[in-house]
């Protein structure tokens, strides 16, 4: 005997199991097009404005369901659109040999990763993923080439840093230091958002199956 589809009410109530999800998917995508609209005024090139646009309620729902239904271990501001996460007094440490030790064991395509920024004495983590590996060195889809040390190699600024509950908390919530001082968190971008969901917390040295 072949087993009924779902009914589509059965398969919805699944995905949002109660009005206050329903509530926070709703925040959330208000929240992503505030920032998305207010990043897009600046886009000059009319062609990929365009193209943006189109694009956009379909990673925007993405990224509001990935958050409302994901196991993020960090607070949730759904009014910004943002997880809040007590700062460090300090940027994440900088090890040469325990990156290289991660990376040649443990860098593979689609690994989550932070990346340190460092300029204009402004420190921050970005959230980027491997999306080439070669010999010694692999590549981010957003930031480039870096060697398993984590240097950058396209960008002077840009160090890759080891994956860490201590990195990628600072990472997903934005945390950013000036003048060696804490200073307030900044708002991750839609792509950050999306990938800061994809995270595989229960183990952070490999991507999410």
């Amino acid at each position: 005997m072949v087993a009924k589809s779902q009914p589509l009410a059965a398969q919805q109530q699944e995905i949002w199991q109660s009005d206050a999800q329903k509530v926070l998917y709703a925040q959330l995508c208000n929240a992503f097009y505030q920032r998305e609209v207010q990043r897009l005024v600046a886009e000059p090139n009319a062609d990929k404005l365009r193209r943006q646009l189109k694009s956009l309620p379909y990673y925007i729902e993405r990224a509001a369901t990935l958050v409302a239904n994901g196991s993020s271990p960090f607070t949730l501001d759904s009014q910004n659109g943002s997880w809040l996460e007590k700062q460090k007094p300090t940027p994440p440490e900088v090890n040469a040999q325990a990156n290289e030790l991660f990376y040649k064991e443990y860098a593979k395509v689609g690994l989550i990763v932070p990346v340190l920024l460092n300029s204009h004495d402004q420190v921050k983590l970005r959230i980027d993923s491997i999306d080439q590996v070669s010999d010694n060195k692999l590549h981010c889809n957003e930031l480039g080439w870096f060697d398993f040390f984590g240097k950058g190699l396209e960008h002077a600024n840009a160090q890759l840093v080891k994956p860490s509950k201590m990195s990628l908390t600072a990472a997903c919530c934005g945390h950013q230091w000036q003048f060696s001082k804490r200073c307030a968190p900044r708002l991750l971008s839609l792509r950050e958002m999306l990938l800061a969901g994809n995270i595989n917390w229960r183990n952070i040295k490999r991507p999410r199956a």
